[in-house]
């Protein structure tokens, strides 16, 4: 363990709360959505307009923050990040209508991406090279708890007392955060710093990156193709109440928590055939799915074991930190870039296969077939790496 981080894992810790208060907002920000659109006077789909604008945020924060911040300090950057995520947060619950709300939740998802990677980055320098995934599956526990426990509190809190004040908490969570770092991340030369945009921006020619990328990219769109369309698949095929619904969709979480405690203590020594293993796993659940939805008790296991390839993130992440070389920042923040492209891919394609009249069910095949697809880019992969190491 490097001498000059004197707590580890209370550094873990802060970096999990600040992925819990990103987590929250992502995802809370579904189940809050029909009283964020009676609050504004808006109908609901004009305010999933808001959950876009977000998304779009992660995308163009990502690769921005990365590159322009290549000079600075990770300690300072994660700081940078999390303030400026809070201050978004307050704006969010201050806007006073629409167009205001859809510009801070925008800047909102601007420091998404960033600080994943780096955060990634600083909990993998804090061990040896074989326990790195373990490390960063740590700090991933806040986003996949935010699944289990922040949306449903949120949710009841936001009956309870009113949508803003979800932002509210987020908000005092990031802030949190901003303490937290502050006191266990020490301002260490080998945290990074004095980077140069230029070689950050030379990821951009690493067709190894890239790769690996689109594994993430078309791979985990399974998942979001399913979860998506979860909601209607429980009332309409399965049959269950609608109260039970953000409880079967809590399992989601459950199954990402395990995924992130398990997977990576077994395949952090070989993160690509950790990620051929969850690509295959993926692929037999999510083929399972169509069979599973008539029966409450066999999907509800099911969906843990789903979940439990969300760990795919964690792993492809290490692979990014092997072939960046001087591009780290950029490379590790471009993979949540990716992984909100296979949040805008599994949906869009689940979509087209109800809408032809496939059934509520048709979302697990179309799942499969995205997983087989990432396992097709992984072995594409593989290949080139080989090739190139020839």
């Amino acid at each position: 363990m490097p001498k000059h981080i004197p707590h580890p894992r209370w550094l873990l810790f802060a970096l999990a709360v600040g992925g819990f208060a990103i987590g929250t907002t992502e995802f809370a920000t579904m189940s809050v959505l029909p009283f964020m659109a009676a609050g504004l006077g808006i109908d609901e789909p004009t305010a999933g307009h808001l959950i876009s604008a977000y998304a779009l945020g992660v995308v163009v924060g990502a690769p921005l923050i990365s590159v322009l911040g290549a000079r600075f300090s990770r300690r300072t950057l994660l700081l940078g990040l999390m303030l400026f995520f809070a201050l978004a947060h307050i704006g969010t619950v201050m806007a006073p209508d629409y167009r205001t709300m859809l510009l801070f939740r925008f800047l909102s998802g601007l420091p998404h991406g960033a600080y994943f990677g780096v955060g990634a980055l600083v909990a993998a320098s804090m061990v040896p090279a074989g326990k790195r995934a373990q490390a960063v599956g740590l700090m991933m526990l806040g986003l996949t708890v935010a699944t289990t426990v922040g949306v449903p509190f949120t949710s009841w809190l936001a009956q309870a007392v009113g949508w803003r004040v979800v932002f509210a908490v987020v908000a005092v969570l990031a802030l949190l955060t901003v303490v937290l770092v502050a006191r266990f991340l020490p301002k260490a030369r080998m945290q990074g710093g004095g980077g140069s945009p230029l070689k950050e921006l030379s990821a951009l020619t690493n067709r190894q990156i890239w790769l690996t990328l689109s594994i993430g990219a078309i791979g985990f769109g399974g998942m979001f193709a399913i979860y998506t369309y979860m909601a209607s698949t429980l009332t309409e095929v399965t049959g269950v109440s609608a109260k039970a619904v953000p409880l079967v969709l809590g399992l989601f979480g459950v199954g990402m928590t395990l995924g992130n405690l398990i997977v990576p203590r077994l395949a952090g020594k070989q993160p690509m055939l950790g990620v051929a293993g969850l690509l295959v796993w993926s692929a037999a659940m999510l083929a399972l799915y169509p069979f599973a939805v008539h029966n409450i008790y066999y999907l509800c296991v099911l969906v843990v074991f789903i979940g439990m390839g969300g760990a795919i993130g964690t792993i492809l992440q290490i692979r990014l930190m092997d072939v960046a070389k001087d591009a780290q920042t950029l490379a590790a923040a471009l993979n949540h870039s990716a992984f909100n492209a296979a949040n805008a891919l599994g949906p869009f394609l689940g979509g087209l296969a109800i809408s032809a009249g496939f059934g509520w069910a048709s979302t697990g095949w179309v799942g499969c077939g995205l997983a087989v697809a990432g396992l097709l880019m992984w072995w594409i992969t593989v290949r080139d790496a080989k090739k190139h190491a020839g």
